[in-house]
């Protein structure tokens, strides 16, 4: 298959394009920040948020290839703290990053693949998405976005031959946590006391989270398969029953639920 994979300098996106280009794929993949090059993997420069850029690494690879079986929305970034003491900037390069990145390349790529009659989105939201976490709202606030987009371009390319599926990672150790960009000062610690802590316990779970590995394998088989899932969670057990007890108690009960678990 030709597969197209955005931010694959580290981190899923690098354990995702090893992974497939083992198994025979032809992998491309956008990248901002050289790094060490993957055997199999054609690297195109691509900055997600420059929408020339995002056409000009679509049409290469149709170029190159005549198609684009598998798509993949890999880059990311998160940007962390009391959403008071977020600028306004961030915000819109949360947004500019997490979610337009994903629409600029998805407004090529979606024509070239109902035009050739098949295809496969996959495309990464995160348990984040799921539920609101605190001091990570800009990044929740993204991945929602992602969700609620997904869930209705599915249904608008229902009978296209094009398959939508949603990622849901829960915590990996990537350099992700290294990458976030965290508001801090001593006026946000006095507004916030509870902020320190709650950061701390996130870095720690993410730090000692799952392998992009272990996650690249699971991509892997939903490549393959015949009848991709709409969605797939790809978390700790822990995760996994935390959004499906997020379906069973009143909201004000999870609510609690969750400030315990990141100790607010």
């Amino acid at each position: 298959m030709i597969i197209l994979i955005t931010g694959i300098t580290s981190g899923f996106g690098r354990a995702m394009a090893k992974k497939l280009a083992q198994e025979g794929h032809k992998v491309y993949g956008t990248y901002r920040k050289d790094s060490e090059p993957l055997e199999g993997v054609t690297y195109i420069k691509c900055e997600v948020t420059d929408d020339a850029q995002a056409e000009a690494a679509v049409k290469q690879v149709l170029d190159a290839e005549g198609r684009i079986d598998v798509f993949i929305n890999n880059a990311g970034m998160g940007i962390g703290g009391p959403l008071e003491f977020s600028s306004l900037e961030d915000a819109k390069r949360q947004m500019d990053v997490n979610w337009m990145g994903m629409v600029r390349f998805l407004h090529w790529v979606v024509p070239a693949m109902r035009k050739q009659g098949s295809g496969r989105i996959i495309t990464f939201s995160s348990i984040g998405g799921l539920m609101g976490l605190p001091y990570q709202g800009l990044y929740s606030a993204s991945k929602y976005a992602i969700e609620g987009y997904c869930e209705a371009l599915r249904l608008e390319l229902r009978g296209t031959g094009i398959s939508v599926t949603v990622i849901e990672p829960g915590d990996f150790s990537t350099n992700f946590t290294a990458q976030r960009k965290s508001v801090a000062g001593p006026e946000v610690a006095a507004a916030y006391p509870t902020y320190a802590r709650s950061l701390a316990s996130i870095e720690h779970d993410e730090n000692n989270g799952l392998k992009p590995e272990y996650l690249a394998a699971k991509i892997a088989k939903i490549v393959k398969t015949k009848r991709p899932p709409y969605k797939k969670i790809i978390a700790s057990p822990l995760q996994k029953l935390s959004v499906f007890v997020k379906h069973i108690v009143p909201r004000r009960t999870f609510a609690w639920i969750l400030s315990l678990y990141y100790k607010l």
